[in-house]
């Protein structure tokens, strides 16, 4: 069972390990962060594999080319798979990346011919191999392929040795993202939803060992509404008119969860969230 003071020590070096807690500049370059565990700083507490969410932010905030510098450095300093959603077609510049590299991974269920895969199968500093994979959900978003059904093909196709499965369940209802987990339990060694910029506390090993977390929240300022200034989300509620959204600046925070699972038989034993303020904010 995982002790507060090993998760403390856990994201402590895993922030100075990224350098999530640079204060100037920053908040526009943070985005949805989800199971963020450090891979090789600390084999003795178990933590072997980090799986990052990299949902980009919507067109209008202009990070692009760093995006894709960051994505590239993320992927070269610790973050052994990078997964995404919606909105990661909102850039062109991914789109060459999604195609050339494997460790960046894009919904499964999006039809045939889509630029990308949906499924990444990497190993841990101690050999395992650990498959992840990408889902978009279908309510309140667009019409995709089923989750469901999708998410089954992909399990008879994997390799039957793979015991560890991680699902990124990039969806809005949170009715979906729960029937998933229910859906998958005893298949999969974990289900955690993004998408909603907001974290949830239901986080709970269900029945069969699959570790299930409706919503990890984002890494990014939590002083406005999801991340975007209060003025300017106020003004479309209130008017009905078009106003461009711009990033808040203040409150950081790093926002994940750390998975603790069998390596033998792919359960999950625990699963513990965080959400934690950037100390040089």
């Amino acid at each position: 069972k995982l002790r507060a003071s090993y998760v403390r020590e856990s994201i402590d070096e895993l922030r100075r390990e990224t350098g999530l807690a640079d204060k100037e500049g920053r908040a526009e370059d943070r985005v949805e962060l989800q199971a963020k565990v450090e891979e090789v700083q600390a084999p003795a507490r178990g933590i072997r594999l980090e799986p990052t969410t990299d949902e980009p932010l919507p067109p209008h905030v202009e990070v692009v080319p760093e995006r894709v510098d960051e994505l590239l450095h993320r992927l070269d300093h610790g973050a052994d798979v990078v997964t995404t959603g919606n909105h990661v077609w909102d850039k062109k510049e991914v789109l060459d990346m999604l195609v050339h590299e494997p460790r960046l991974v894009r919904p499964a269920n999006y039809p045939e011919g889509t630029p990308g895969r949906g499924i990444h199968v990497g190993e841990t500093a101690a050999g395992v191999r650990v498959a992840t994979i990408n889902l978009e959900g279908q309510v309140f978003m667009k019409n995709l392929d089923s989750p469901f059904r999708v998410a089954d093909r992909l399990l008879a196709d994997l390799d039957k040795k793979i015991k560890i499965v991680f699902v990124d369940f990039h969806a809005e209802a949170t009715s979906e993202k729960q029937a998933l987990g229910v859906y998958l339990d005893g298949r999969v060694s974990g289900v955690v939803g993004t998408h909603a910029h907001v974290p949830t506390a239901d986080q709970r090993v269900l029945p069969q060992g699959t570790a299930f977390l409706t919503d990890a929240g984002m890494t990014g300022p939590y002083e406005g509404v999801i991340g975007f200034r209060s003025d300017r989300v106020l003004q479309r509620f209130l008017t009905q008119m078009p106003a461009a959204f711009e990033v808040a600046k203040r409150d950081v925070r790093l926002a994940g969860v750390l998975l603790d699972i069998d390596e033998s038989t792919g359960r999950a034993r625990a699963i513990d969230r965080f959400l934690v303020p950037d100390a040089g904010a």
